[in-house]
């Protein structure tokens, strides 16, 4: 290569990094982007076999967990409190369930960004998005204990829940909703987080330059 075409390459190169500001007003642009793109993807909510028709399996996180990897766990979160603050505007739910969302969102994109963050390899991705799966995973027979069915139970009887998640596992015992948490929901929700992982680490590397703005 001539030293001309050397320079060119190089300009061409430092033209695609951005100052601390740039990066700063790029990032925020896309979050709001990623957003964006969140709160469309939870519209197109659909029932899976095996599970209750009111659980309902969809790609919102798959924005978030992207934000976190690209930008950091702070993003990643962000993103995920503005799609659910967005969501509050046709909630049923009285916030309660995009509570549950955002908590469920936050505990699985921001340890997979943080630790990517530390080691930025494939290896530590999947590490990173595995961890916060299994925590998402585990969060979520406590946030639907606690928070989402005491809201439910307010508009439908407790038996009538279970009943629902017994007519697929017999072996559930009356007004044990623990036990259908723990067989249902958990697993449900980690499968769930590993479905945006595996997209994420499919699209990831072709979407990170636009993201940070930089071209070779």
């Amino acid at each position: 290569m001539s030293s001309n075409s050397k320079a060119i390459h190089n300009n061409s190169y430092k033209a695609g990094s951005l100052s601390k500001t740039e990066r700063r007003t790029r990032y925020l642009a896309v979050t709001a982007m990623l957003s964006a793109v969140s709160i469309v993807l939870m519209q197109f909510d659909f029932s899976v076999p095996l599970m209750p028709s009111f659980i309902k399996m969809d790609l919102s996180d798959l924005p978030a967990l992207i934000g976190s990897f690209a930008m950091g766990p702070l993003y990643g979160v962000a993103i995920a409190l503005i799609k659910n603050l967005l969501h509050l505007v046709r909630t049923s739910t009285g916030g309660i369930g995009e509570l549950s969302n955002f908590l469920l969102s936050a505990f699985f994109v921001a340890p997979a960004g943080f630790i990517y963050q530390r080691n930025k390899s494939k290896k530590s991705a999947i590490i990173g998005a595995l961890t916060g799966a299994v925590l998402s995973a585990l969060l979520s027979v406590l946030t639907n204990y606690f928070i989402v069915y005491p809201f439910y139970t307010a508009f439908m009887p407790r038996e009538t829940i279970i009943a629902m998640y017994q007519a697929i596992r017999p072996s559930i015992k009356d007004g044990d909703l623990l036990s259908c948490l723990l067989i249902f929901n958990m697993p449900f929700t980690f499968v769930k987080e590993m479905l945006s992982v595996v997209i994420c680490l499919l699209i990831y590397k072709p979407l990170s330059p636009l993201i940070h703005g930089t071209s070779r």
